[in-house]
């Protein structure tokens, strides 16, 4: 077999149309073209990433055909051609040879966790009835069933069986294989969490979700480790990190929010993916933030001065605030979300000026506090108190001294040290600091124990409540477009 499974190679997600009836076809070619000129070694598409599952047989022939037309001879079409049930893969893989592609990746059949002998006897039919090199494809999170090492080492007696995707997270599987049968097939690691780990064990590439979106890094490092560049190489990895991790954990639904941020729109995903449930607002906050980090996606407008009336009247038009109102008194709200019960932080933040209804609201606050929800001062350190000046309330009645260490010690320190940073990262401008005031209604949980995670948890919700609340966002198009999928993820919470 000439083909060699090696480089970057990013799992492509598959575009629907807007009711998600259909393959977008112009979605897919240019995805293709993008990742093609950023440099990358092959394409796969209809894999887990392509949402394989949730395509019909005549979707996947449909996209596989696509893929490999626009392609046109560039780089290797390795195409998904796995289906639950061995006729129906080797249906699959035989259309993957007669419309051109270069391989087939065949992930473990699924739902019906065969054991060892059906594994065996599954990718031994496939790579008898199809004269096109076979990629095995190891994903135990999602199919339920881990292809051995020992069955691996069993199938490469076949000479099509020429590769193995990885994606267990385990370096430990992989070390397994490569020292059972590393000289005879080529491993390539499919979980964007353990790119560098697995190319030191000896993989020769990978096959990722984020490569769809970050080609260019993923080329880089495997450039660097191939030159012995471990060091450099590292810091890509540690520097992507957190987009790995999230993008491990959402799969396509994951992947189409970073294509949108990086202004290649392949829509959303089909049911029962969902934004607001695989990825929640929040990651999705996080890939876009970490994204502008790298500078692969726009920052967003500030709208702090002047606030535009329109955004705001669209923000506010549902609790009936007058229009006029909103022109004369600049008012910008936001809300964030972080971490998971029961150190989880919720925060909704309002930000206006001093002579303004927000802070009337503060002076009120601080006079006339309700019993359990008495408001604080965010302050950095003792007697240094945060600029623009915070006022700190509790959501939960706070009851007893436990609880209040938790709401007033690191929430606190929390909030704090987030309205710092966005001052000194110019999410809020420097001159407007005198001017403004910040109110924080903070929900701390009263079974939280863990006070480092508290404090991160409301750091990270503060952050994001107030670069929200100074970009105007969402927008009530944004509002209406998710309202079906959010769900408060404190509605059974006190």
């Amino acid at each position: 077999m000439v083909f060699r499974l090696e480089g970057v190679l990013p799992a492509l997600v598959t575009p629907f149309s807007d009711d998600l009836k259909n393959v977008d076809a112009e979605k897919l070619r240019r995805l293709v073209n993008f990742v093609i000129e950023k440099g990358v070694t092959g394409v796969v598409p209809c894999g887990t990433t392509g949402e394989m599952a949730n395509l019909t047989m005549d979707e996947k022939k449909r996209v596989i055909k696509l893929v490999v037309d626009e392609v046109n001879g560039r780089v290797p079409v390795i195409a998904g051609t796995a289906w639950s049930e061995t006729g129906a893969t080797i249906e699959m893989t035989k259309y993957a040879k007669d419309v051109g592609a270069d391989a087939a990746i065949v992930v473990t059949p699924y739902y019906h966790k065969p054991t060892n002998r059906g594994l065996y006897e599954h990718y031994r039919l496939v790579a008898e009835s199809v004269d096109l090199p076979i990629v095995l494809y190891n994903i135990p999170q999602v199919t339920g069933v881990l292809l051995p090492w020992q069955v691996v080492e069993d199938l490469v007696e076949f000479s099509n069986i020429v590769g193995l995707k990885d994606s267990s997270g385990e370096i430990r599987y992989i070390l397994s294989v490569l020292e059972k049968v590393g000289d005879r097939l080529s491993v390539v690691v499919g979980h964007d969490e353990v790119v560098i780990g697995a190319l030191a064990a000896g993989c020769k590439g990978m096959i990722l979700a984020s490569a769809n979106f970050i080609p260019d890094l993923w080329l880089k490092l495997h450039r660097l480790m191939k030159e012995g560049k471990v060091d450099e190489a590292r810091k890509i990895q540690l520097s992507i990190q957190k987009i790995a991790r999230i993008i491990a954990r959402s799969g396509p639904v994951g992947t189409k929010a970073a294509l949108k941020c990086i202004g290649v729109d392949m829509g959303a995903v089909r049911l029962p993916l969902s934004l607001g449930g695989e990825l929640s607002f929040e990651d999705s906050e996080e890939i876009r933030l970490d994204l502008e980090k790298l500078g692969k996606a726009p920052a967003k407008a500030r709208v702090i001065e002047p606030v535009e009336a329109k955004k705001l009247e669209e923000r506010f038009e549902q609790i009936e605030i007058a229009p006029q109102l909103i022109r004369e008194l600049r008012l910008l709200v936001g809300e964030g979300l972080a971490g998971e019960e029961p150190e989880i932080a919720h925060i909704d933040v309002m930000i206006g000026p001093k002579d303004g209804p927000v802070g009337a609201a503060f002076t009120k606050a601080k006079a006339t506090p309700s019993k359990g929800h008495e408001p604080l001062l965010a302050i950095l350190e003792p007697n240094l108190m945060v600029k623009p000046v915070t006022l700190m309330i509790p959501t939960v009645s706070v009851k007893d001294m436990r609880q209040a260490s938790m709401v007033y010690g690191p929430a606190q320190g929390g909030v704090a040290k987030a309205v710092a940073d966005s001052v000194a990262d110019g999410t809020i401008p420097k001159s407007f600091i005198e001017d403004l005031i910040v109110l924080a209604n903070v929900f701390v949980h009263p079974a939280a124990v863990d006070r480092k995670r508290v404090y991160i948890n409301n750091y990270k919700a503060m952050r994001h409540a107030v670069r929200r609340a100074v970009e105007g966002r969402p927008s009530l198009e944004e509002i209406l477009r998710d309202r079906e999928k959010a769900r408060h993820p404190l509605k059974y919470s006190p």
